[in-house]
């Protein structure tokens, strides 16, 4: 007589060739043998083991990579906050310089000298800057006075309505509210002199900043067309012609930024100081080139501009003024928005209106007013970079422009220069989403 292991293969085999005994997925075994602790997964086949091991040093890789690209970005934004007052005038240079740029190489298509005709239009720019802000100022001041009554007596028909129904506010209740606040002020004042302070530092600062960038545009105007050869000069052959494109793709950008803003903002300014002189509100130039200016701030700066209209209506003119002036800064603005912006910006920059507002949000949080009216354009070129790389990615020869041209680098040791030399057309064709400008 032989003696059989228990789950031995000849004794399952026996098993499981009897009458009227159930098999189990258990290689043979009977429900006896195994009990209730069966589940429904599967069992793990021998190839599992070593393809989790891959996975997970895979992810550990991947997750390596994403924490040195976030170290990488820290330090470059630390960076870049430490410069800040260095590169703050060189931006605001370049903006100023798309704009000055055109007239400047009009001049010196004519045969003037560089040095000449940046001087000129650099000189012609600031005397008009002044010129607005001369013509501004006698009104300003003429009419803050009168503004100020009609605040005055503004604020005592508030505090009339408060004293009626419904609210029914005693003038104890009110006095007590405004010493109140008299209180708070006075409690804060060293903190108020401090903000004051402050404030007036940032004006100088900005005033420096102004002056410096005045500067830069000067020399930017006189030699920028020296820029694009000089750092493509400094890259290797097949790398210098995608420096120089992406300059040329940067700066077209910038210049049709500006160009646009300002075109939309002198239809919104046009129309809206229209409606405004029509109905006798005061101050109707400074609202008009505060709506120009807010135009170069997308969204938010339209909707200041608009505010600013409507509660001096408010204020100087009563509410039936003010609802008016409303209409007319709603409807103008999205006329603007629905209608002239898409047939002047075409399709724009390609970016939503949700990544404006959170550009100008952030700009805004990081610069003040300064990073809101950057933003949006800082937002732009990026989006050129990403787009040019991806489009590089994926051979469909973003240097290539749109008139079937690209830019070379030729010279020798005594110079370099950047031509545009014809080529074949890509074959993928361009990018459906390269025209950012």
């Amino acid at each position: 007589m032989r003696l059989r292991l228990p789950g031995h293969a000849s004794d399952r085999s026996e098993t499981s060739d009897r009458p009227g005994t159930r098999r189990t997925p258990f290689t043979g075994a009977t429900p006896a043998e195994v009990g209730d602790a069966v589940t429904r997964a599967p069992a793990p086949p021998e190839g599992r083991g070593p393809k989790l091991q891959r996975a997970s040093r895979n992810l550990a890789i991947a997750s390596a990579q994403f924490l040195l690209i976030v170290a990488a970005l820290v330090v470059l934004f630390y960076v870049l906050g430490r410069l800040w007052s260095i590169l703050l005038p060189i931006v605001l240079a370049l903006l100023i310089a798309t704009v000055l740029w055109p007239l400047t190489r009009f001049l010196r298509s004519h045969r003037w000298p560089p040095a000449l005709a940046a001087a000129t239009v650099l000189i012609g720019f600031l005397a008009a800057f002044v010129g607005i802000i001369a013509a501004i100022a006698p009104q300003v001041a003429d009419q803050v006075t009168e503004l100020a009554d009609a605040a005055t007596a503004a604020l005592q028909d508030v505090q009339e309505w408060l004293q009626g129904p419904p609210l029914n506010l005693g003038e104890d209740q009110i006095g007590d509210a405004v010493d109140s606040v008299i209180n708070s002020i006075q409690g804060n004042a060293q903190n108020i002199a401090g903000y004051a302070l402050t404030g007036a530092s940032a004006v100088g600062s900005g005033l420096i900043n102004l002056v410096l960038a005045l500067v830069l545009v000067f020399f930017f105007l006189k030699d920028g067309p020296r820029w694009v050869p000089w750092l493509a000069a400094q890259t290797g052959p097949r790398a210098g012609r995608h420096v120089a494109a992406l300059c040329y793709q940067t700066w077209t950008t910038l210049s049709e930024f500006i160009r646009q803003q300002a075109l939309v903002g002198f239809i919104d300014a046009f129309f809206i100081g229209l409606g405004l002189w029509i109905l006798d509100v005061p101050l109707v130039l400074p609202l008009a080139v505060l709506t120009f200016f807010g135009a170069f701030i997308p969204i938010i700066g339209a909707f200041v501009a608009g505010a600013f209209a409507v509660l001096i209506a408010l204020v100087s003119n009563g509410l039936t003024t003010a609802l008016i002036v409303l209409l007319i800064v709603l409807v103008v603005q999205q006329i603007e928005g629905n209608v002239l912006q898409p047939v002047i910006q075409g399709r724009g920059f390609n970016l939503h209106a949700a990544v404006v507002i959170l550009a100008v949000t952030a700009g805004s949080s990081l610069a003040g007013i300064i990073g809101a009216f950057l933003s949006v354009p800082v937002a732009a070129l990026i989006a050129v970079i990403y787009r040019y790389a991806r489009d590089e990615l994926d051979e469909r020869s973003p240097e290539i422009a749109d008139d079937g041209t690209r830019a070379a680098l030729i010279g020798d040791e005594s110079g370099a220069a950047v031509i545009q030399e014809p080529v074949a057309p890509p074959t993928g064709g361009p990018s459906e989403e390269r025209p950012v400008g």
